[in-house]
């Protein structure tokens, strides 16, 4: 059975920064593509930043600078450095395994973790 189950987030002043952890079991995380998405209000689910199995990262255009990808295979655990943070960035987000060609999600998703940007 697979199992995410992220954690990191909170309520930060814009400028600030958070970094989220996002444990997987029940996939051969080592061999999968890892990606971090984000559900705004009103607003469908994106995805915002993915690594491969060799380390290499993309991102969305409204993160690019601010956010890092990174991931431990050791650990079954993928993290997102989110830095400078912006109020547009406040959503929930989730982690998962990146389909190839489509970049969509591969399993159910997990509880996400919420991220509020406010003064």
């Amino acid at each position: 059975q697979v199992q995410l189950v992220e954690s990191g987030g909170g309520l930060v002043q814009p400028g600030g920064s958070l970094r989220l952890s996002c444990a997987a079991s029940g996939i051969i995380f080592s061999i999968n593509a890892m990606g971090w998405y984000r559900q705004a209000p009103g607003k469908q689910r994106e995805l915002v930043a993915r690594i491969t199995s060799g380390g290499s990262t993309n991102y969305a255009d409204p993160v690019k600078g601010r956010f890092t990808i990174s991931r431990d295979n050791a650990k079954n655990t993928v993290y997102l450095q989110m830095n400078s943070l912006k109020a547009e960035d406040t959503a929930v987000y989730y982690c998962n395994a990146v389909r190839p060609g489509d970049w969509g999600a591969f399993f159910d998703w997990g509880q996400g973790t919420q991220v509020t940007v406010s003064s």
